[in-house]
């Protein structure tokens, strides 16, 4: 399974789009309470529940992690594990995800610079101050203390997604080789 952690806007979840048209690599599908923005379809780039509902399912530990994240509650399914598989998570679900043991289980942080990432939360529709909210707690929430150890960085500036992406492909396919072997 691909891990990828980053901040707000770092290009995570265009990533996990390359990954699935152009190596099949399916994109986990979390469970959030969020707002489904324009575009986005139940079932597919989410599962989005009621908070009470998401506090329901984790009363039946039915999460691998679960985060709390711009006021908005996430999670992966324990049935959304397996190879061939991305999932997009914060840090304390980046270290959910280590817990397991799996080696299977490769992580990616993915980086940009804050300017990129700005523009891009404008360009998607986010409001000014909440770009700068998230912005400035990011700074923090993925700091390197948080965040801790991942198998590879990947840095994803302008128009390199499609290169980012096969970069974590191509480390993902040379990992699952080394563990087999």
């Amino acid at each position: 399974m691909i891990i990828l952690v980053g901040a707000s806007a770092s290009g995570k979840t265009e990533i996990a789009k390359i990954l699935a048209r152009k190596y099949g690599i399916a994109k986990a599908i979390t469970h959030t309470t969020r707002p489904m923005r324009d575009g986005e379809k139940d079932g597919l780039d989410y599962f989005f529940v009621s908070k009470e509902d998401f506090q329901k399912l984790l009363a039946k530990n039915f999460f691998v992690e679960m985060t709390l994240y711009n006021e908005n509650y996430y999670g992966c399914s324990k049935s959304q594990v397996s190879d061939n598989r991305a999932v997009i998570v914060d840090p304390n679900g980046l270290k959910a995800f280590q817990k397991l043991n799996d080696a299977s289980v490769i992580s990616f942080l993915v980086v940009a610079d804050e300017e990129v990432r700005y523009q891009r939360m404008l360009t998607r529709g986010d409001k000014k101050e909440n770009a700068i909210k998230r912005i400035n707690n990011d700074r923090v929430d993925f700091s390197s203390e948080n965040v801790g150890n991942t198998n590879y960085v990947i840095v994803n500036q302008e128009n390199s997604l499609e290169e980012a992406a096969d970069s974590i492909y191509q480390k993902y396919i040379a990992a699952l080789k080394r563990i087999k072997n």
